[in-house]
């Protein structure tokens, strides 16, 4: 099963998405920040592994059109599940393999992608 990384620089917020996550899913890691989450997909071992980037919106240094695009230039087939706000500008999440997720967001909405999103990025890198 893919490892999901859900980053989050909020630490409350990032235990209960977690904890939701792993209700579902065997492997959820998390990265605090964008910079992390950036470090760890350089790491062969574990980008090799990595099924799906889930964010927030906002994190510290960087925003979140830029830290996706920073991640498609590592992984361009990744895909990626932003959570925010729908007044944030989902419109700059309009890339392929991107979703945005309006807040507030329902636990069982968020599973419901993430299954969907992971179903989608296994049949088309098999």
């Amino acid at each position: 099963m893919a490892t999901i990384l859900l980053v989050d620089n909020d630490p409350l917020q990032a235990f209960v998405r977690k904890s939701i996550l792993e209700t579902r899913f065997h492997d959820v890691q998390r990265a605090a920040d964008a910079a992390e989450a950036l470090c760890l997909v350089e790491h062969p071992q574990f980008a090799g592994g990595l099924g799906l980037v889930i964010s927030g919106l906002h994190m510290p240094g960087i925003s979140g059109p830029e830290f996706v695009a920073e991640l498609h230039a590592r992984m361009p087939l990744l895909p990626v599940l932003v959570l925010g706000a729908a007044s944030e500008g989902p419109a700059d999440y309009a890339s392929e393999g991107v979703r945005f997720l309006p807040k507030p967001i329902a636990s069982e909405d968020m599973l419901a992608m993430a299954s969907q999103m992971l179903a989608q990025s296994t049949h088309s890198n098999a």
